[in-house]
């Protein structure tokens, strides 16, 4: 476990540009020591000793305003940054050096006891601010969830999901290189511009289908354009 904690230690050191030293993450830093608090708090989970697990979870959350279930699954490096109002669900499932920013959900669908309700997160994912990511479902390896995106629904490795509800706007047609390393949210396309584009092209092109049309059939119509919709408007 000393290991373990002092790789994660190290890992967080070298991806917060914020950090001066390994000695400030580990005295510092809230979300290494929710981590602290859940490896040894999922100890006494897996010995079946619930209630002390939970005890230890809950005074962690106290502590530092991250709330992680002792029955959640959590990989090595994972990089908590700020991290109040984390919340990891009891089924959840992180791989190897993600990176969590504050106010996001790893939350679970139904009620069912025994059964897998909160998401699978594969190595290498960026999970922006206020990300909630709902349902037992996979997060594939080196994605990338924009801030404030809900998502409901299977991630492919190598995509980029933002908006609310959550789109998917890059896939492995252009390969992102560990997001989790990069810590970049912002410079992600706006799915809703895309879109607005999308049918204002098609727009355009139904207009010029019925300005052709009315040629061949003798009408003088003429293609709409910016002038005539503001002559429009003004009217």
């Amino acid at each position: 476990m000393k290991k373990g904690l002092m790789y994660d230690a190290k890992s967080i050191a070298s991806r917060d540009p914020a950090a001066k030293s390994t000695l400030e993450v580990v005295l510092l830093y809230p979300g290494f020591h929710a981590l602290v608090y859940h490896r040894i708090a999922h100890w006494f989970y897996k010995k079946k000793r619930f209630f002390i697990a939970r005890f230890i979870s809950q005074f962690g959350r106290h502590f530092t305003g991250i709330e992680i279930h002792p029955g959640a699954k959590i990989g090595s490096g994972l990089f908590i940054d700020h991290g109040m109002g984390v919340v990891i669900g009891e089924s959840a499932v992180i791989g190897d050096n993600c990176t969590i920013y504050h106010g996001v959900t790893l939350g679970g669908t139904g009620k069912d006891k025994g059964r897998k309700r909160h998401p699978t997160v594969g190595n290498n994912v960026l999970i922006g601010a206020g990300a909630k990511v709902l349902g037992p479902f996979n997060i594939g390896d080196n994605s990338t969830i924009g801030a404030n995106t809900f998502v409901s629904f299977e991630v492919e490795p190598y995509s980029t999901v933002v908006g609310v509800k959550g789109r998917t706007v890059k896939k492995a047609g252009k390969r992102v290189d560990c997001p989790s390393e990069s810590l970049d949210q912002i410079h992600m396309p706006d799915p809703l511009s895309q879109e607005i584009c999308k049918l204002a092209n098609r727009l355009q092109h139904f207009e010029n289908m019925i300005c052709d049309s009315e040629r061949v059939s003798g009408g003088n119509s003429k293609p709409l354009n910016k002038k005539n919709d503001n002559n429009t408007i003004n009217k």
